[in-house]
């Protein structure tokens, strides 16, 4: 993974964070980073408002410009899921087989599991910009785009 790309898939991280505080929207059905370029796509069956869409991308550079501690760690499943419950899956489960969970956790923001890298601190990421954003209602998702600001 790039540096651009390290820091791209971190604010996907910030961004979850945001669309959760906002929306409510909490389950991600897909991530995709390239570059400077993200894509987040969350269970939502709504056009968001403008207001709701401005909230989100000022929550998330608000967060990036906290300079948060962004942590990885790795956990025994049993003990991730005793402490973080269903917070840290996403809509494609990890299979029973595995054991040991890496986990990357924003405190009091975002938890997931997640095998990628992360920066240490949010303020690495040096802030979004929210894009087009689609919705389908009949799969009850919404997709944002964003790019990393200049």
């Amino acid at each position: 993974m790039s540096a651009e790309e390290l820091k791209t898939h971190s604010a996907v991280h910030v961004l979850k964070g945001a669309v959760e505080r906002v929306l409510g929207a909490r389950w991600t059905s897909s991530v995709y980073v390239s570059g400077r370029h993200g894509r987040l796509t969350v269970k939502f069956d709504r056009e968001p408002t403008g207001e709701e869409l401005s909230a989100i991308e000022r929550l998330t550079n608000e967060k990036v410009a906290e300079g948060a501690e962004v942590l990885e760690f790795e956990m025994e499943r049993q003990e991730a899921e005793g402490h973080f419950g269903e917070a840290i899956y996403e809509l494609l489960p990890v299979p029973p087989e595995v054991t040991m969970l890496k986990i990357v956790r924003i405190p009091d923001w975002n938890v997931d599991c997640c095998n990628e890298s992360h920066v240490d601190s949010t303020l690495q990421i040096g802030g979004i910009r929210l894009g087009k954003h689609r919705v389908s209602r009949s799969r009850g998702e919404l997709e944002l785009e964003f790019d990393l600001a200049e």
